[in-house]
Formats: C-alpha cells, structure tokens, sequence
C-alpha cells in the first residue's frame, strides 16, 4: 500500500483491534462430552487484531454474484462459498459489517443465520465433519457501507464516489461487501461477476472471462485462479475507460476514469517496463495478468496493492506505480501470515522504490539509506519509532514498517553481497508463492540460504529499539 496521509490508516487499523466477538450459538449436548458440536472460532487469532476471520475452516473458493445501482448505493449479493472443515462444526462464523442477510444454505439445506456486530453466525442442519468440503450460499442486499476513521475520512470498504464505487479491503474493509473469512491467512480462488447499469464498468480481480449488455444492464464476469487474500480482493465501479495491451505474454487491463484519461496511455508503457524489472530481480511476474484501476476518488487519498490491478485513487507519480507492482510478488504472491508481518510486504515494495531511483538516475540506493539514516530524507521522519517487526494495532503502516523494513533488507544486501541477495529473495518467492509466511520464517530462511549468521542485522534493525548504531 502507498498511503499519505498514514496517520488516517492507522487510526482504521486500530479499530480493527476492538471489533465485536461473534454471539456463537452451539446445541449442547452436555459439558464435556464429545459428541458435543463444536463452533468455529470467531477470530483467527491474530496478534494484532485477533478477533479478524474466523477457526474452523479453510476457504478454497469465493463465488461472487453482485448487483450494483450507484443511484441509491444499493448492492444485491449472493456468495457462493466453498470450504473444508479443519474440524468437526456445528456451527460457524463469517464476517459481515451491514448488510442484510435473507438466507443462508449449506450444502443445499437452509441454515439458521445469527449476528452480532461484525459476526454472523451460520448454523447448518447438521453437523460438518472434519475434513468435509462443503458449501455456503448466502443470499444478502442493502446499502454497503465505507468503514471510517475517527476523523470522518471513508478509508476502506464499501466507498460510493461521485459517479460510481470502489471497494477496498485493508484490513477489514472485504467485509463491507461480501461475507467471508477475511484474515490474510485464509487466501481463496474468486470468481466475480457484477451487474451494473449500461455505460459503467465493473473491474475486478483476475481476466475478464465475459462481458454482456442485458436491457439497459451490464455484466462483467472476472475470474482469479491464483489465491488470493480478501482484503486484496476489489470491485470498482465507474465509467471507465478501458485500455488493453500486453505486457510480453501477459495481458493487461488498465481502466482509468474520464477525468484521469492522460494516465491510461503513460500506464500502457511504464506498466510493461515496471513488470519486466520487477521480474528480472525477484522472478517471474506470479499472475496470469496485470493492469490497473485509476479512479478520480476524493474520499480516499491512498494507492493500494488490490490483486492483478492496483487500485490508484488518481493519477500516480511512477514510484508508487512502481511499489504497488512489486506487491504483486510481496504481499499478494507470498502474503503476510499475520498483520505484525507487514513490514514483509512493505520493506520489499519501499526498496523497490529506492532501486527504481537509482536505475533511472536520481540517488544511489546506498544514498537513500545515508538519508534516512541521517534523517535528510523527508520520509524517514519517525522510523525509529518502533522495530517493523512489532507494530502496535495502531501503528502497523507506520514509517518504521516501510523505511526502515526497507534499511532491512539493505543491510542484509550489504552482509551478504548483490548475488547472494538477489538468488534468495528470487528463491523466497518462489518457495512461498501463493502462500503464507512470517517473519521467524524470513530469517530462518536467510540464515539458511545464505549460510551466515544473520543476528547482527535480524537483531538491531528488525527488533532493536531506537536507531542502531551504524559500523
């Protein structure tokens, strides 16, 4: 994510931190006793915001029918899910902020539905055992709402702009649109298909497996076979222009809002460019295809890294082109495990930033790092607040999680030289892709790969407090 002013972001984060236990409603057969159902847990536990997803199964695949009328803000959705259980439920939790359910199936047979808060609760006829593979159909409409900061600003979730919407998902904002189990670690297939009025588009994740004009109505159809986690997963809706191309073999879908028009032809060049780059260092691009959404957005002022096409509020400068492609292979490819992860997303994309200067001209890589160092550098104000590996709720896209995660990974660059560098971080991705992974595990794979100990890099700037002192 690119995002300024950050101090809004995580403000929302930390809200995250205190949303609503589900009311959890189980037939009891007895304290104790085994035959009892069990209910899934109604968090995933993590160690930021622990009461985020839900326990007790693991989604393989959302099946997302919407219908949208910007006039009135209204949605109409059906979501097909597809999980297996990790254990045997009784009943268990997705995540829902509004909305309102009219029914609930699984496999094929009406569920009992309750909701507390974030929580809706979903109790099946009858038991699911452990192991089983079963499906969730849930059939909801309403007004979607934005999920806002305490200031007033519409961060994320279900955002209505002037002539259109966008849902953005980070951490929490998915839930806004479609229930699910929406922690990082639970990453899923999607197909999305979306109906709107004549004359708008709908974007989503993925290609675009089919387009459709029924009466004064229009269908869109997008598929996502890579995993992916919800709070990457998006729809924006406007009357886009739509800009197709290639990027060598892969297609790219670049949709730019009117009023951002000059963005679409600069993005059909810089995104092939940004693309091959970013593969040359860290290997090959991770999607079947590649693009961007450029909105004229006054309600949020952030890019974020939404799958196969970042999102970009208006028009982005090259750099935060640049950083929101190299999520693709960090964060949406190899995806945080927890939140308190983070800085593995951005430290990659902040580097990214550095490397992309150098290559075109401006400072050397070594020279960013002496100016955040030293403080010279504008964006270095306040990265020794906290190490990036321990963000609080309230801090975890604080500088310290992007610059100094950035200073990270050039000191490892430093210990270990360019090439041993490069083949680890190109064999980390490869390794973890489509994956979870977190940050024991970073370092554990350094260490390995690279046959050095690592402690005096790991020690001071992941986990030290205050600025280390530079050799």
């Amino acid at each position: 994510m690119t995002v300024v002013p950050r101090s809004s972001v995580t403000s929302r984060l930390a809200r995250a931190a205190v949303l609503p236990a589900a009311l959890v409603l189980v037939a009891a057969c007895g304290s104790g006793d085994a035959a009892t159902p069990k209910a899934g847990a109604p968090g995933a536990g993590d160690p930021l915001f622990p009461r985020l997803g839900n326990g007790g199964y693991d989604v393989r695949h959302y099946g997302l029918t919407l219908d949208y009328t910007p006039e009135g803000n209204h949605l109409k959705g059906t979501a097909v899910i597809t999980a297996r259980a990790t254990q045997d439920l009784g009943s268990f939790n997705l995540d829902l902020k509004g909305l309102k359910v009219r029914s609930a199936r699984v496999d094929g047979h009406p569920a009992r539905t309750a909701r507390k808060g974030t929580e809706l609760t979903v109790t099946p006829r009858k038991m699911l055992d452990k192991g089983h593979d079963f499906e969730t159909v849930v059939v909801y409409d309403g007004t979607p709402k934005d999920i806002t900061d305490e200031d007033g600003s519409a961060l994320e979730g279900w955002i209505e702009t002037d002539d259109g919407a966008v849902g953005l998902g980070q951490p929490t904002g998915s839930m806004a649109w479609f229930p699910g189990n929406h922690h990082p670690s639970d990453k899923a297939a999607y197909d999305i298909e979306v109906t709107v009025p004549k004359g708008y588009t709908a974007v989503a994740n993925g290609e675009l497996q089919h387009q459709e004009t029924k009466g004064n109505r229009a269908v869109f159809a997008w598929h996502s076979a890579e995993p992916m986690a919800s709070y990457l997963a998006s729809v924006a809706v406007s009357p886009f222009k739509v800009t197709t191309a290639r990027a060598g073999d892969l297609p790219l879908y670049i949709a730019t809002h009117p009023k951002e028009a000059a963005a679409g032809p600069r993005l059909e060049k810089l995104l092939p460019e940004a693309i091959a780059w970013a593969s040359d260092l860290f290997g090959p691009y991770p999607f079947s295809s590649a693009g961007a959404v450029v909105d004229h957005n006054q309600y949020v002022d952030y890019a974020l890294e939404t799958q196969t096409k970042p999102y970009f509020d208006s028009a982005p400068d090259d750099v935060t082109v640049v950083h929101e492609v190299v999520h693709q292979w960090f964060g949406n490819s190899v995806t945080p495990r927890t939140w308190r992860d983070m800085w593995l997303n951005e430290s990659f994309a902040a580097y990214a930033e550095w490397m992309w200067e150098e290559k075109h001209g401006g400072r050397s890589v070594q020279r960013v790092f002496d100016d955040y160092y030293s403080g010279k550098d504008p964006l270095s104000d306040g990265i020794w607040a906290f190490p990036p590996a321990d963000p609080a709720p309230a801090t975890v896209s604080d500088p310290p999680v992007y610059g100094r995660g950035a200073m990270v990974l050039h000191k490892l660059r430093q210990v270990v030289g360019d090439e041993a560098f490069f083949a680890t971080t190109r064999a980390w991705v490869s390794e973890h892709q489509y994956g979870n992974a977190d940050t024991a595990e970073f370092e554990r794979f350094w260490q390995q790969r690279t046959g050095k100990n690592l402690g005096g890099v790991f020690g001071p700037w992941l986990h030290g407090q205050g600025r280390p002192d530079r050799p």
